[in-house]
Order: C-alpha cells, then sequence, then structure tokens
C-alpha cells in the first residue's frame, strides 16, 4: 500500500464500472474500498437500467406468447392472469441474485464496502456520511469516480408516480396500463416501447427526430420499425411535445402539430446526466462538460492527476461492457499495472428492442458520410432452418464490406439473438479479415450462425458483379 494513505484505490460507486475497476486494483494487490450511497450494490446496470429492461423484455415475451406465435399456426394471446405482480417478479429475482454476486466478488477480493454518501474534501480524501449520519474520512493514492446518471427531468414535465415516470421509476408502476405515451426514441424508449406493445398496451411513441434510433443502420431501423408497428406501435416522428398534464386520472400530452395524445401514463426517456451532484469536484478543479459529464483523456483520467472516472458518469457510449473496460483500463494506468493498457475499438453495440438489434463496425450511412466504397451482403432468418424452427421470419444478418479486398466493415443484425450472434462478427472484424472467414468456416446445422455464411455468399455475388 502507498505510504501515508488507508487505501490504494477508494471507488465511488458500485455499478458495473465501479465493482470492475475495484477488482482490477485488488486482484493486483492493492487495498481498495467502495463507497456506496444506495442500499443495494449495482447501480443502474442491476437495479433500474440494463438488467431490469432486459429481464422484463423477457418477461413480456413469455406472456405475450410473441416467441411462440410464428409456431405451427398458432396465435397465441396475452396470458390473462397477468398482474404487475407477475410481470415484476423475475425481474426482482434476477436483481436480488445479482447483489449476492457482486457482494461475493467484492468479498473474494478483499475489497472493503463503505455505506454512505461520498463526497471529495480533497483530491486524496473521500470524506463518507454514513448511514448512522456520523462521518468517515478515507485517504487514498487513487480515487476511481463510478457514480453513473439519472433520468434527466425536463422542468416542465410534471412526473408523478402512477402517472408520469422516468426510465427509472418506470419499475415501480403498480399496474400495467392499457395506454402508455413514452416520449424519446432512443435506446430505452424504444427497448421500452416494445415491452409494453409486446403487453397488449396501446403505444405512442413520440420523438424530434426523423427516424428510430439515428445511431443505426437505416435499414436495420426500418425493419424494427416496421416488426413494432405491426404489433400496433405508433410511432410520432419530427414532432415536440409542447405542454404535459396530468388530467381525468390520465395524461394529456400536447404536441406541435396540434394533436393531442391522450393515455393512462406516460414514459419520458429524455436522456440522461451524470451523478455529480454533492461530489465536490467542481471545487477541485475537475472539468466537467454538458450535463455534469466528468472530461477524461485517453487514460480516463481526470483534469486531477490521481482521479480517475469512468462508465455513464463519463458520458458515450454509456454501455455496461463499456463501463467494466474503461474502469479496468483506468485502473491499468493509475497504478501503472503493465496490462490491458487501452479499451478495444471494436465496441459491439445492442439494443434489447421487439426484436432484438445489435450492431459493430460501419452502417451504410457512415459509408456515404465518409465517402467509403463499400458492398452489402444479406442472409434472412425465413430462409434459414433455424429461423423457421424458433419462429423468427423476420430477422436478417447484414455484412459491409470493402469492394477492393473483401475486408468486413460493419455487421448488422436484427431478430433472435442478435445480440449473441453479433460476436462472431465483432472477432472477425477486430482480426482485420475479410467475408472469406465466414465462407471459409464450418457451422453447426441448424444454427442461425449459418447465416454469416449465407450473408458472405450473397456479398460474394455482389462482389464478382462489381468487378465484371
Amino acid at each position: 500500500m502507498t505510504t501515508g494513505y488507508d487505501y490504494d484505490l477508494v471507488v465511488i460507486g458500485s455499478g458495473p464500472a465501479g465493482e470492475k475497476g475495484a477488482a482490477q486494483a485488488a486482484y493486483f494487490g492493492k487495498k481498495v474500498a467502495v463507497v456506496e450511497r444506495a442500499p443495494y450494490v449495482g447501480g443502474a446496470g442491476i437495479n433500474t437500467g440494463t438488467v431490469p429492461s432486459k429481464t422484463l423484455r423477457e418477461t413480456a415475451l413469455y406472456y405475450s406468447g410473441l416467441r411462440q406465435r410464428g409456431l405451427y399456426g398458432i396465435d397465441y394471446s396475452l396470458k390473462e392472469d397477468l398482474n404487475i405482480g407477475n410481470f415484476m417478479y423475475r425481474e426482482q429475482v434476477v436483481i436480488q441474485t445479482e447483489w449476492k454476486i457482486i457482494s461475493r466478488n467484492f468479498e473474494n477480493h478483499n475489497i472493503e464496502l463503505i455505506w454512505g454518501d461520498a463526497s471529495l474534501k480533497d483530491s486524496h480524501t473521500v470524506q463518507v456520511r454514513l448511514l448512522t449520519g456520523e462521518t468517515r474520512d478515507l485517504t487514498t493514492n487513487i480515487v476511481l469516480i463510478a457514480t453513473g446518471s439519472s433520468p434527466h427531468h425536463p422542468p416542465d414535465v410534471p412526473f408523478t408516480p402512477g402517472y408520469i415516470y422516468d426510465s427509472d421509476s418506470i419499475l415501480n408502476m403498480d399496474r400495467i396500463p392499457k395506454s402508455m405515451t413514452i416520449v424519446g426514441g432512443g435506446v430505452i424508449g424504444s427497448e421500452y416501447a416494445g415491452i409494453f406493445t409486446a403487453l397488449g398496451v396501446a403505444v405512442s411513441l413520440v420523438d424530434t427526430r426523423d427516424r428510430l434510433l439515428p445511431f443505426i443502420d437505416g435499414e436495420i431501423a426500418s425493419r424494427l420499425q416496421q416488426r413494432l408497428e405491426r404489433l400496433g406501435l405508433r410511432f410520432l416522428f419530427n414532432t415536440r411535445v409542447e405542454k404535459t398534464e396530468i388530467v381525468n386520472h390520465g395524461v394529456r400530452i400536447q404536441l406541435d402539430t396540434g394533436e393531442v395524445l391522450e393515455s393512462e401514463t406516460a414514459l419520458f426517456a429524455a436522456g440522461r446526466q451524470s451523478n455529480i451532484e454533492g461530489l465536490g469536484l467542481e471545487a477541485l478543479g475537475v472539468e466537467l462538460g454538458k450535463r455534469g459529464l466528468v472530461l477524461v483523456n485517453e487514460k480516463y483520467q481526470t483534469s486531477v492527476d490521481n482521479l480517475f472516472a469512468a462508465g455513464d458518469v463519463i458520458g458515450f457510449p454509456a454501455l455496461a461492457s463499456t463501463s467494466m473496460e474503461q474502469a479496468r483500463v483506468a485502473m491499468v494506468h493509475a497504478f501503472d499495472l503493465r496490462y490491458k493498457e487501452s479499451l478495444s475499438s471494436v465496441i459491439p453495440l445492442a439494443v434489447y428492442t421487439i426484436p432484438e438489434i445489435s450492431m459493430i463496425g460501419l452502417s451504410e450511412e457512415e459509408c456515404q458520410e465518409k465517402g467509403i466504397e463499400y458492398l452489402v451482403g444479406r442472409a434472412f432468418y425465413a430462409n434459414n432452418p433455424r429461423g423457421l424452427i424458433v419462429g423468427d421470419t423476420d430477422g436478417m444478418l447484414k455484412l459491409i464490406f470493402s469492394p477492393k479486398d473483401k475486408k468486413l466493415l460493419g455487421v448488422h443484425l436484427i431478430g433472435e439473438m442478435a445480440s449473441e450472434l453479433i460476436h462472431l462478427g465483432a472477432y472477425v472484424l477486430a482480426q482485420g479479415e475479410s467475408i472469406d472467414a465466414f465462407i471459409d468456416s464450418v457451422f453447426n446445422y441448424p444454427t442461425l450462425s449459418d447465416s454469416y455464411k449465407y450473408a458472405a455468399y450473397d456479398g460474394l455475388g455482389k462482389w464478382h458483379d462489381n468487378k465484371s
């Protein structure tokens, strides 16, 4: 341990970044403490974001029978006995299990978990207001800020339990409504729109942009929108909310088009803001950006040398997967471990909509914007035996590659297991290989993974046509 300090590292926050950063340092023999102000470990990733929403997605698919509707011509309808207790039960089981896993990880690495509200007295002293009301000063060589983010609340929206929710409070709803308006067509809004639509809720999604999920390949986003529209979801693009109010045991939303939406409930998914309030970062000279983002360099080091930050608190991409890796990299640099010194440039992204989508690398739109020549190979689940077996005939795998040398540039998926299948493409992309890697491979049969081979063959045909 560094002479003169109580700890080598104090981590503020026990979410994905905090947990993995703490474990990385402790693995290499550092004395570590983690401070958590919530009554549970795991941060938003475990308690209000990633894990709960994905668990609710699986629950919605089960109760709605959506996964079975393409099987044997049977049209399943929503189970009659569904109530809020049924719907939330599995989510609570998963969360509580994750609490135990994280706590066990801390114990296995001899990481001290301290419950309380942290602030920075100076760059080497973390002051914790304990649950007893007393304060405790923790002196430390390094501090990792991993406090995550919270939903942004537009000032003119009257958030009210039972009527108007944000992406955290939606998990506390006391009933499954018959109708819902969702404002915001980003990841959170799109995921919950699919979940509630699957449950038979009449959902309208409002967004100021002209399409769903602008960072997703346009063809994939269009297929997703068409699928959700067939399920009954209504989209209102290029539309802005002018007024929101609670009336007659419901929510009335006035749009700039003049249309008025009335629904039992509303979900505002208006982005997130960093959890930095009360930390005292400004007083220490830590540079901050919009909505409290903590600004860091490539080492995840702030403008104060011994203060590091990782995860949602530093902003995009704000994924649990990248948050974990950022924290690990930060600790390698903080303690000169010469281990994992940079984050991979190849980062897969998944959106757990219904159906789920996933991507890595360049989209068609990005190739066009950058002036990069490209070709596309496609394979459809409707032509894949496993796709037919599981009843997913809407899925598609799309390969984007260079016409010069067939080098893979991007992979885009929509359909069952998209978030799992993307990793094969990610590996080929990271290795700088061509679509021949898929043609040369042997896949189990029948599998959805076999779609890679047929998308590559489709691309190969385009490649030959392009050369002639």
